[in-house]
């Protein structure tokens, strides 16, 4: 890796730090003025970073021309890059709390460009799209599941529990806390047969999270074999 892309993720790194620390009222009050700072200074390191990424694309036949570049541009991993230049912009519009947060959010999101300087996270993800139809399926089995444990619950317990299971989509959240094994107890049912499809819903949850995990640890294991090979050839 070059000492440049090496200052990039260096720089990546720093700014979601600078951000999380932010976030902290008693170390960023009275240094309103170094943060800002701080910001212009990575703002410009990353604005450098992609036009210079913007310049060169033209490299790439693909890319050639006033459309190759705007196409270049265009791409996922360009808009990422373009997406890390608005958090000095955007902290212009105003103070208010919820642009403050979604200032800060922002700024933490930066670390999605680290994807693009990672060849390991580039072989999980080819991986991953190896998977994707098993992954598919695997979505396609929990929103079943999702939506006949929500039906079966407002039929049992909708009459006694309106503001939880009073319809499919507000026994939604009571399901999807109960497949995915979080059990939060906010909402509970309170029948007999409700706690019998509870049950059965808990049970299931736990094949639901297992198979997922399967898939992703064998997508896994075929990234890192795979980044072996290519290192041993």
């Amino acid at each position: 890796m070059s000492p440049i892309n090496k200052a990039v993720m260096a720089s990546i790194c720093f700014a979601a730090l600078v951000a999380v620390v932010e976030s902290e009222v008693a170390l960023h009050d009275g240094k309103t003025t170094i943060f800002s700072g701080v910001e212009i200074v990575l703002t410009t390191i990353f604005a450098i970073e992609y036009l210079a990424r913007v310049w060169i694309a033209a490299e790439d036949c693909r890319y050639r021309g006033a459309r190759g570049r705007v196409r270049y541009m265009l791409k996922f991993t360009s808009l990422i890059d373009l997406f890390a230049l608005l958090p000095l912009f955007l902290g212009f519009l105003g103070s208010e709390a919820f642009l403050l947060r979604l200032f800060r959010l922002i700024r933490i999101m930066r670390l999605a460009k680290l994807g693009r300087f990672s060849k390991a996270l580039m072989a999980i993800i080819d991986a991953l799209r190896d998977r994707k139809y098993e992954l598919a399926m695997s979505v396609v089995i929990a929103s079943v599941l999702l939506l006949v444990s929500s039906t079966l619950l407002y039929i049992v317990e909708g009459d006694g529990q309106q503001g939880a299971f009073g319809s499919i989509p507000r026994a939604m959240w009571w399901s999807i806390a109960t497949l995915t094994t979080v059990g939060y107890g906010d909402v509970v049912p309170l029948t007999g047969i409700g706690r019998i499809l509870s049950g059965a819903t808990a049970l299931l949850g736990i094949g639901l999270i297992a198979m997922p995990t399967g898939i992703l640890a064998s997508a896994f294991s075929d990234a890192l074999q795979r980044e072996r090979q290519r290192k041993s050839d």
